[in-house]
């Protein structure tokens, strides 16, 4: 499913929520987890995607996704850098946009102001979810090594 630019900014910028209020158990060294996420109107279905560095456990991604497959945004943080279709090259921690067009294979450099501490997984998990516009995360429940 192709979006247009407006129509995946406005997806990101929708106010959503965790589909249900059981506990949402963080993954630990090496793990993932998946998380189905609704806007506040119950209208548009998301997932939100956590996965664990195995063998480097700095490493984290956070990813949010619409209709199943269409990723809106994934942070990749301590970990390996990107080469955008365009030849250049960006840091071992960067956020994926969608961008019309060529969907998630853009990553920019992490915004200003947005990411306060990548070595903490569960303060870079915060940020993410307020950056997704995700709401009432009070389930999130950090593990022994979140």
């Amino acid at each position: 499913m192709i979006l247009t630019q407006s129509e995946a900014d406005a997806l990101i910028k929708l106010k959503k929520r965790p589909k249900n209020d059981d506990p949402i158990d963080l993954p630990d060294m090496g793990g993932k987890i998946g998380v189905p996420l609704v806007s506040l109107d119950k209208k548009e279905s998301f997932d939100l995607d956590i996965r664990r560095g195995r063998i480097d456990l700095r490493k984290g991604t956070s990813q949010l996704r619409t209709q199943q497959i269409v990723i809106l945004l994934r942070l990749d943080y301590n970990g390996s850098p990107h080469r955008n279709p365009d030849g250049s090259e960006i840091g071992c921690s960067h956020l994926h946009v969608y961008r019309e067009g060529y969907a998630d294979k853009w990553a920019y450099e992490l915004p200003d102001g947005v990411f306060s501490d990548l070595n903490d997984h569960w303060q870079t998990l915060q940020d993410f979810l307020q950056y997704c516009s995700v709401q009432n995360t009070s389930n999130f429940r950090r593990g022994l090594f979140t």
